[in-house]
Order: structure tokens, then C-alpha cells, then sequence
């Protein structure tokens, strides 16, 4: 099986608060290290009060700062947010304490509205257009340090952090096999130029000091429980949050509403079916059988794996479940860069 990873947006359960939100992150990430889960990623999303890791560096501190030997990263930060050297002295930082288990993704999109994304800029000088260009000045920050060079990232300088483009379309694809970098395709909700956005990346990859040959993680929805019923019940949290997003409703995650799909117009039914096409949703056997069936569809180097399940202890199970399922070894392993036969993982890990 290929490696699996985790994507965590440290979801607000509705009846819940922020703090006990990142305590579920935080004892999600011990459980998804102790299964044999290669990465824990974080996302950065504003202006959403369900979801809790808005300040995406710090949180990944904290997890860094509970786990021993994951890779923890960011899955992403949104660039034109920020000025590139403050996130290579922010990564730099994290990289300097927890040595070779940082990883950085890299996303064009605000991760808000415009309104949010002025407010964190101050000024919209932070353009979407400008993305490769800051992609770029972002690796040089990262690089030794030139003679006579007046400005340098400390921390940051030298430290090589691993950075990987995040995309929903061929722009980041073709981006990202241009510079030589792993690319990270959210698949998890926004499926439909996916296989052109493959098609583009593989074959336009340009060998770089960086990686060898392309590398493709793909961002998955997997709800496993005991029964089939007991996963589409689960299920309906995020089915019900899409909904709410999409409506101009965001909130909390929702819990699991009985009857939630088959209530809705077809309108409603279609905009879930497409936005949640790349999800696992069922007991052990029938997520085993779906993940291997999509793996095998899009020849995937590695999965992504995103639970929004509203009780935290119902989202352990699910991760459990599904590295039981599909033969994940666990033991605390994380990804072994010692295999020869995984190259792209070690390139895409060690840069």
C-alpha cells in the first residue's frame, strides 16, 4: 500500500470551543503516529469558526511538539498572505527544533474572502499573480547565504525545508513540474480538473536538486466506521458543512444528522456528489476496496487523508480503522527515507 498521510483542519465540532479543538488535533496526531501515518498537515483558512488553525505555523509547533517522529507541515500556507520571509524565518524556526519532520505546502488561493484577505495583508499588494515569483524568493530564503548578501532568514538560511506545491488545477500543476517540487492535489473537495492537473504535472516534470521524478500526493475523504450505516451517518457533518459554506452559512462542523442526504433538493445532492467524489465512506472492507480502486485510477505516490468527523473520538476510530484496512504498518514508523524503493517520498521529505 502507498503511504498514507493526514490532513487536519482542526475542526470546531459544534458544542465545542477552539481550545478543545486543537486538543483533538493534538491527540489525533499522537494516534495517526502511532498507526504508521507518514505526515500530519495543517491548514490555513480565515474568518471560519470551524476550523481552529488559522495561525497554521504555531499549531504545527504544538503537534511537532507532541509527536516524535511524523512529519508535521503545513497543507498549506496560503503565500499571498504573507511575505516570503517571514515564512521562511517562521519554517526556519520550526525546522531548527524539530529537525528533518517539517513540511512546508504552498497555496495561491487567500484561503478566505477578499475582505479577510485585505485585513491580513493590509494592502491587496499580495497578489495570486505573483505566486510562482514569491514560490521562488521563498526557496531562496531557504538557500545558503551569498557573500555580501544584506538580508537573511535567521532561522531559515541553509535549513533546506521541503516545500511542495497545493493545487485544484493545472496552474499549480504546471508550477510545480516546472521547479522540480512535490505536488499535493486537493482532490478531498475540489476533484474536477484532477486527472488533467496529473496529466500536466507528469508530463512536463523537470528533474531539480529537489526530486528526481514527479511525486503526487492526493488530498482523500475517508469515513470509516464499524458498519456502512454508521459511516454515511458520519458522513453527514461535512456533507451538512459544505452545504452551510456553499450558502453563505459557515459555522462549526455539524454533528451527524439521519436522513441528512436524502433530504436535500438535487441541486444540493449534485454539489456534494462532485465537490466529495474522492471519499471512502463505509465500513473497513468497503473503504479498503475504495481506496485501492482510486489509488489504482490515478497511480497516486502517496494519499492525503481528511476525516471531518464531528466526535473526536469517532474520528480516531476512523483513522484506526482505515490503516487496519488497507495494511498500514504501525508502531510508531512514520515514512521510512531508508527504503530505495521510495524514492520520491525520501526526495519529497529530504530535500
Amino acid at each position: 500500500m502507498i503511504p498514507l498521510s493526514i490532513l487536519d483542519l482542526a475542526p470546531v465540532p459544534e458544542g465545542s470551543d477552539v481550545s478543545q479543538a486543537l486538543a483533538n488535533t493534538i491527540d489525533l496526531a499522537r494516534h495517526a503516529e502511532r498507526l504508521g501515518y507518514g505526515r500530519y498537515w495543517l491548514a490555513e483558512h480565515h474568518n471560519m469558526p470551524g476550523i481552529a488553525s488559522a495561525a497554521t505555523s504555531v499549531v504545527i509547533g504544538a503537534v511537532a511538539a507532541a509527536t516524535r517522529r511524523i512529519r508535521v507541515g503545513a497543507g498549506g500556507v496560503m503565500l499571498p498572505n504573507h511575505a516570503p520571509l517571514v515564512i521562511a524565518e517562521q519554517f526556519g524556526t520550526l525546522n531548527a527544533l524539530y529537525p528533518d519532520r517539517i513540511d512546508l505546502g504552498l497555496g495561491r488561493a487567500p484561503g478566505s474572502d477578499q475582505a479577510t484577505a485585505r485585513a491580513l495583508r493590509r494592502t491587496l499588494q499580495g497578489d495570486v499573480d505573483a505566486f510562482p515569483q514569491d514560490v521562488m524568493e521563498l526557496m531562496q530564503w531557504f538557500a545558503p547565504a551569498q557573500e555580501g548578501q544584506r538580508i537573511i532568514a535567521n532561522p531559515g538560511e541553509g535549513q533546506a525545508v521541503p516545500i511542495w506545491i497545493l493545487g485544484s488545477s493545472t496552474y499549480g500543476a504546471q508550477l510545480a513540474a516546472h521547479l522540480g517540487l512535490p505536488y499535493a492535489f486537493a482532490s478531498h473537495f475540489a476533484p474536477g480538473e484532477m486527472v488533467r492537473a496529473l496529466d500536466v504535472y507528469r508530463q512536463t516534470f523537470r528533474p531539480s536538486p529537489h526530486l528526481e521524478k514527479p511525486y503526487v500526493m492526493l488530498g482523500y475523504n475517508a469515513f470509516v466506521a464499524e458498519t456502512d450505516e454508521a459511516a454515511r451517518l458520519l458522513f453527514t457533518s461535512v456533507q451538512q458543512a459544505f452545504v452551510n459554506l456553499r450558502t453563505g452559512r459557515p459555522g462549526k462542523l455539524p454533528p451527524p444528522v439521519q436522513g441528512y442526504y436524502e433530504g436535500l433538493d438535487a441541486a444540493a445532492r449534485g454539489m456534494i456528489d462532485a465537490a466529495l467524489a474522492c471519499s471512502a465512506v463505509g465500513a473497513p472492507e468497503t473503504a479498503r476496496e475504495a481506496v485501492e480502486t482510486f489509488v489504482a485510477r490515478t497511480g497516486a505516490d502517496e494519499l492525503m487523508i481528511t476525516s471531518q468527523i464531528w466526535d473526536p473520538a469517532a474520528r480516531v476510530r476512523s483513522i484506526e480503522l482505515l490503516a487496519q484496512a488497507v495494511g498500514q504498518s504501525s508502531g510508531d514508523e512514520g515514512v521510512d527515507c531508508d527504503d530505495g524503493d521510495r524514492d520520491g517520498v525520501c526526495s519529497a521529505g529530504r530535500a
